[in-house]
C-alpha cells in the first residue's frame, strides 16, 4: 500500500510563495502521474497541477506562470512550487498518484495540507 505523506502549507500573505512537497512512502509503477489537487471550502476538488513520469506538466488556467511542478523519480517526490499567492488560492491541497498497471487503474491520495493566503 503505497502512502503519500505531504509537506509545506502554512498560512501567507498575498504575493509570498510555498513550496509543497509530497513523497510516496514505496516503489511505485514506473510510469505514473503525480499531481497537486485542491479544495477550498465549499467548492469542488479541483486539479492543480500534474506531471507524468516522463515530464509532461498541465496546469489549472488559475495558476498558470504562478505554480511550477516537479518531480524527482529517484525519491518519488513531486514538489509543487507556488508564487504569487492570491486569497483565492487558499485550500487544502492533495497530492495524488495515479497510474494502470494490468489495465487497472490506482488512485492514492495524501491526508492534505492547508495553504492560507491572508490580503
Amino acid at each position: 500500500q503505497v502512502q503519500l505523506v505531504e509537506s509545506g502549507g502554512g498560512l501567507v500573505q498575498t504575493g509570498e510563495s510555498l513550496r509543497l512537497s509530497c513523497a510516496a512512502s514505496a516503489s511505485i509503477f514506473s510510469f505514473n502521474t503525480m499531481g497537486w489537487y485542491r479544495q477550498a471550502p465549499g467548492k469542488q476538488r479541483e486539479l492543480v497541477a500534474k506531471i507524468t513520469s516522463d515530464y509532461n506538466t498541465n496546469y489549472a488556467d488559475s495558476v498558470k506562470g504562478r505554480f511550477t511542478i516537479s518531480r524527482d523519480n529517484v525519491k518519488n517526490t513531486v514538489f509543487l512550487q507556488m508564487s504569487s499567492l492570491k486569497p483565492e488560492d487558499t485550500a487544502v491541497y492533495y497530492c495524488n498518484l495515479h497510474y494502470i498497471n494490468r489495465a487497472r487503474e490506482y488512485d492514492y491520495w495524501g491526508q492534505g495540507t492547508q495553504v492560507t493566503v491572508s490580503s
